[in-house]
């Protein structure tokens, strides 16, 4: 872990050589060399094997960061914790573009709900 400490948070797990947190830009250059790198390989093996290439489409860490509060948000109640963590300045930004009400949670939304309310 280093010592760097950013909106108070400290203990990263990965950092620079130099000690510092990692900024984004390092991530999504990492991450660009890996999927070029990967895709290169993958297009020779593909040629070798006659069939089409499975490539890696282009992502960035902020793509990492939607589906971990995309997740978060399936996994997690209370919004205003959620919003708090990812740094959201407004609720609403957490409840429109991250908390999707998919089929599969209303579904689930409605088992819950069965046998709890009595109608009389």
């Amino acid at each position: 872990f280093n010592d760097t400490v950013i909106d108070g948070y400290s203990g990263f797990i990965f950092s620079s050589r130099y000690g510092e947190a990692i900024s984004p830009h390092c991530v999504n250059r990492a991450i660009e060399r890996i999927c070029r790198d990967y895709n290169a390989e993958e297009t020779i093996r593909a040629k070798q094997e006659k069939r089409a290439p499975q490539l890696l489409p282009h992502f960035s860490c902020h793509n990492l960061r939607h589906t971990f509060c995309t997740r978060f948000c399936e996994n997690e109640k209370d919004l205003k914790v959620i919003q708090e963590i990812m740094g959201h300045a407004d609720i609403t930004t957490t409840m429109n573009i991250y908390n999707e009400a998919t089929k599969e949670r209303k579904v689930a939304s409605f088992v819950n709900l069965e046998g709890k309310i009595r109608v009389s």
